[in-house]
C-alpha cells in the first residue's frame, strides 16, 4: 500500500516539472518573440532650439476712457424748441445741439434795453449837473446805482437766453438723443453724451515690482477683439504716485491716437508696455511641449544607439517661461542647437525609435493671423 502511494506521488511530481518546464520554455519563447517584435519608427516633424533675443514687456488688461467725455445736460428748466443736432454725429466747440423756448426773456430784453439807455441819457446829465453844482453827490451815486442795475439787467436777460441754447461744450461725437421736441427740461436733465475719442486714454494697473520700471514717454501696444488683427501703439503719459492699499497696484494711463473711432469708451483692451531692454531666451515652437500636472517636458531628437543611423526620442523635462506667438521660451532643461519633435508629442514614449520627416511641418511664427474660413 506504501508503494502504490509513493509511486503515485512521485507520477504526480514528474506530471508537475514536465508541465513547469513546458510552460517556461513557452514563456522563454514568448519573450524572445517580443525581443525580435520592434515596433516600426514613428514619423516625427522636429524644431532647433534657437537662442533670440525678446523685447521685454508688460501685459495688462485696461479699459478705454474718453480724453473729455460728459452728459450735455440743460442747465436751466425749459421748453424744447429746436433739436439740432443727429445721434452719433460729430460736432465742433460751440456747435448748437438744444434750443430751449426763450419767448419770455426775448419779450423782456427791450425793456431792460431801454431801461438801461434812459438811465444812461440820466447819468450823462447828471454829470453835467454835478460839476455845476446843481445836484447833490448823493443824486449822482443814485443815478450811476440806477444805470448799473439796469445793465445788470439786461444782461441777466442775455445770459439766460444764452444759457438756454445748449451748445457742445468740446468736439466730439455725440450718443443717443435722450429730450423730444416739446419736453420740458429740468435743470440738469440729461439731453445726449458726448465723447472726445481721437486720442483715446488707455487705463491699466500693474504690480507694485513694476514701479522702478514705469515713465512716461514707454511705448504701448494696444489690442482688441474689437478691431482684431489691428495693434494700435501709443504712450504712456501718466503714471499715478498712488499705490492702491488693498491691491498694491499702481495705475497708469496711456494714451492711443484712434482716428476711426473704432475704440469706444468702455471697452477692455490688452495692453503691453515696451521695456527698453531686451532679454535672451531660448525658443521653442508651444506644440513641443507636452504638458502635465507633474512637469512639462519635449522630446529630444537624439542618435539611436542600437540602430546605425537611426534616431531615437529622449523625454526631457523643462521649466518653461514667457509664450509669444507659436513660440514659448525655456528657462532650463534644454540646450542651444537641440532637436525636439515639433507636433504630436502626446502620443510619443521615452526611447522610442523615430524617423524624421519635415515636409509637412508647420511654419511657426511670433505674431501668427490665423485666418477663420
Amino acid at each position: 500500500m506504501k508503494k502504490r502511494i509513493l509511486f503515485a506521488v512521485l507520477g504526480l511530481v514528474i506530471v508537475i516539472a514536465a508541465l513547469a518546464a513546458v510552460k517556461t520554455m513557452q514563456i522563454r519563447a514568448m519573450i524572445d518573440q517580443g525581443k525580435k517584435n520592434v515596433p516600426p519608427p514613428e514619423t516625427v516633424t522636429t524644431a532647433v532650439a534657437e537662442s533670440e533675443s525678446w523685447e521685454m514687456s508688460l501685459t495688462a488688461v485696461g479699459s478705454l476712457t474718453a480724453v473729455q467725455g460728459v452728459t450735455v445736460g440743460a442747465e436751466l428748466p425749459g421748453k424744447v424748441v429746436e433739436i439740432a443736432f443727429e445721434p452719433g454725429a460729430k460736432v465742433k466747440h460751440g456747435d448748437l445741439l438744444v434750443r430751449q423756448d426763450t419767448s419770455v426773456e426775448e419779450a423782456q430784453l427791450p425793456g431792460a434795453e431801454a431801461q438801461v439807455k434812459l438811465t444812461q441819457s440820466i447819468l450823462a446829465r447828471n454829470v453835467e449837473m454835478l460839476k455845476e453844482k446843481i445836484i447833490s453827490q448823493a443824486d449822482y451815486d443814485a443815478a450811476v446805482a440806477g444805470h448799473q442795475q439796469a445793465m445788470a439787467q439786461a444782461g441777466t436777460l442775455r445770459a439766460t437766453i444764452a444759457r438756454k441754447s445748449i451748445r457742445a461744450p468740446f468736439g466730439g461725437r455725440l450718443g443717443i438723443r435722450q429730450v423730444n421736441l416739446g419736453q420740458i427740461l429740468r435743470e440738469g436733465e440729461p439731453v445726449v453724451t458726448l465723447q472726445s475719442l481721437d486720442p483715446i486714454y488707455v487705463d491699466f494697473t500693474l504690480p507694485q515690482q513694476q514701479l522702478a520700471s514705469l515713465r512716461p514717454g514707454l511705448p504701448i501696444r494696444v489690442t482688441c477683439d474689437a478691431v482684431p488683427g489691428s495693434t494700435i501703439v501709443g504712450r504712456i503719459t501718466a503714471v499715478n504716485p498712488l499705490v492702491d492699499a488693498e491691491t498694491r497696484n499702481i495705475r497708469v494711463q496711456a494714451t492711443v491716437a484712434n482716428p476711426a473711432d473704432k475704440l469706444l469708451p468702455g471697452m477692455f483692451v490688452n495692453a503691453a508696455v515696451i521695456l527698453p531692454a531686451r532679454q535672451a531666451i531660448l525658443a521653442i515652437p508651444a506644440t513641443a511641449v507636452l504638458y502635465a500636472p507633474y512637469g512639462d517636458s519635449v522630446f529630444v531628437v537624439a542618435d539611436d544607439k542600437e540602430r546605425k543611423g537611426g534616431k531615437a526620442l529622449r523625454q526631457q523635462f523643462v521649466r518653461l517661461g514667457e509664450r509669444r506667438g507659436d513660440f514659448v521660451a525655456v528657462a532650463g532643461g534644454l540646450k542651444p542647437g537641440e532637436s525636439v519633435v515639433s507636433t504630436g508629442v502626446f502620443k510619443l514614449r521615452n526611447g522610442q525609435s523615430a524617423v524624421v520627416d519635415n515636409r509637412l511641418a508647420p511654419t511657426f511664427r511670433n505674431s501668427p493671423r490665423p485666418e477663420n474660413n
